[in-house]
């Protein structure tokens, strides 16, 4: 059943129903760690912002990054004499040509669910097969429990999926709301002692959010906030970092710490907040109520943000669809990578989340595209004056397709103006700094772990290539050729072939589409 609407819910005032959809079966995909992996003749790009060089040869022990070394220049044959020496039974792939970049992390990856009809194993090999090695689930929505199990199997890599980091959502496993900062104080602890990473909020009173997150912070837990749209004029963006919120996702709360001449947001007054197609259409007219680029209240919220440590999860591509419905609708990975059952979950329904297409306009898309220019301004603004943005994707919503959903994240943020180098950086370094991983993620360096991504072309030149069906280039012959996807994720020192991970995907999606599993 959909998840239904109700402001509670997404208030967090009561919480979502833990469904327990199948884990990921037991790994049967990668090869390693080994004692020793040698990656021969790649481009490098590790993911601190630093332009590429290569050829180089990046040794592996095990699961960590032993030795990187230059061996030559572009276009020269390599000489052999100044290469490191295979030791007997070392593996060797030879990747010349190729590029080599870290891990990606999506900061807001959702692991499905019951609602969306898709198991685990169908999520974690898209994720894999485009090279995502770490995410961070904001909510645990299949309950804490099954989140936390399906990390530490991660962990142990008895499953194939990225790292795990869990922020099970405020309230979480309780029958009441909370309602007091006693409450709040006694989850807070309760959670970190089962071994969550962090909380997801999405609003609470202000005594009780405050208590909630003094205490995520005295416990040395990450919080993470949607500022829902119902509990923004007590707590928006600029209160909660003060209080100790550490990153925000997507936009909501962020216009509203902009206002200069108003509290709440220019609602008409036949709005209703459960109906979603009122809640997504006035939310695209929101940035155009705040101050403007460049203004003294615009710089004083950025300037104070950025010094909080304050981290920015934009979320770019879940809403995209508001912008322009038909080519989401219309994404040429649908017809072989969206399950049935989640192409299902998009349709347009009243009584589900991100299904608001009730009579969407031209106005509509209108809205958002100005929408989306004042935002991204802001975002790339932050990014500009030292401010840490990373890269999440909250796929399994609005025609967003896991994987997919976080390669179009980064596009969006070239789009926003970030230079494909700083794209990358937001989606691996500053990805690993934000979850305190920075020591063993997030950049290919000599003792960090060896979670890497390798294809054959280069990802600044088109972020498409990495999307899992390529993309389309006119050859010499005048024939048009497909090219890109990831050839390899390597996890934890672990070589996955990435193109046969996302046939399985296709084979899942075949087989429950020849079974009657919804319909597309």
């Amino acid at each position: 059943m959909k998840h239904l609407i109700a402001c509670t819910l997404l208030l967090a005032l009561a919480l979502p129903t833990s469904a327990a959809i199948p884990t990921a079966p037991d790994r049967s995909e990668g090869d390693g760690p080994h004692d020793q992996l040698i990656l021969r003749g790649v481009t490098v790009i590790d993911g601190t912002g630093a332009p590429p060089y290569g050829p180089a040869d990046i040794v592996i022990e095990n699961n960590r990054i032993v030795s990187i070394v230059s061996v030559g220049s572009p276009g020269i044959a390599i000489d052999p004499k100044g290469r490191p020496k295979a030791r007997p039974g070392a593996r060797e792939l030879d990747l010349e040509g190729m590029y080599v970049l870290p891990g990606l992390i999506d900061m807001h990856g959702h692991m499905g669910g019951e609602d969306q009809g898709v198991d685990a194993e169908y999520v974690f090999k898209l994720w894999m097969g485009h090279g995502i090695t770490t995410i961070r689930d904001p909510s645990c929505g299949n309950g804490l429990d099954w989140c936390l199990d399906q990390q530490g199997r991660s962990a142990k890599n008895e499953i194939t999926a990225p790292r795990i980091h869990a922020y099970p959502a405020f309230g979480m496993g309780r029958d009441e709301p909370i309602s007091t900062p006693q409450q709040a104080r006694d989850w807070v602890r309760k959670v970190a002692r089962q071994g969550a990473q962090g909380i997801k909020f999405f609003g609470a009173s202000p005594v009780v959010m405050e208590a909630a997150l003094d205490e995520a912070g005295k416990q040395e837990l990450g919080t993470a906030m949607h500022h829902a749209q119902l509990a923004v004029t007590g707590v928006n963006v600029l209160t909660s970092a003060r209080w100790g919120l550490t990153t925000m996702e997507h936009w909501y709360g962020l216009p509203e710490a902009l206002f200069e001449d108003q509290i709440v947001q220019d609602y008409p007054t036949g709005y209703n907040y459960n109906n979603e197609q009122d809640r997504f259409s006035e939310a695209g007219r929101l940035w155009e109520q705040a101050a403007k680029p460049g203004s003294e209240t615009w710089n004083r919220v950025r300037d104070e943000l950025i010094e909080l440590d304050f981290t920015l999860v934009p979320t770019f591509t879940i809403y995209e669809a508001s912008r322009d419905l038909m080519k989401e609708q219309r994404a040429e990975w649908h017809d072989d990578y969206t399950h049935p059952n989640l192409w299902q979950f998009f349709q347009p329904s009243r009584t589900a989340h991100g299904s608001y297409w009730f009579d969407w306009t031209t106005a509509n898309e209108i809205d958002w595209k100005r929408n989306y220019q004042l935002w991204m301004a802001f975002v790339n603004d932050y990014k500009n004056h030292g401010g840490r943005v990373t890269a999440g994707s909250d796929s399994g919503f609005i025609y967003k397709v896991y994987g997919f959903g976080y390669i179009r994240e980064l596009e969006m943020l070239q789009e926003a103006g970030f230079h494909p180098l700083e794209v990358l950086r937001s989606a691996t370094l500053l990805g690993a700094q934000t979850l305190g991983q920075e020591q063993d993620l997030g950049s290919v360096s000599v003792g960090k772990l060896a979670d890497l991504v390798v294809l054959d072309g280069n990802p600044l030149h088109n972020f498409k290539l990495l999307y899992g069906t390529g993309h389309m280039v006119l050859g010499e012959d005048n024939v048009p050729t497909r090219v890109g996807g990831v050839r390899y994720t390597i996890k934890d020192g672990i070589v996955f072939d990435a193109p046969k991970l996302l046939a399985d995907v296709r084979a899942k999606v075949a087989a429950a589409k020849q079974e009657g599993a919804g319909s597309q």
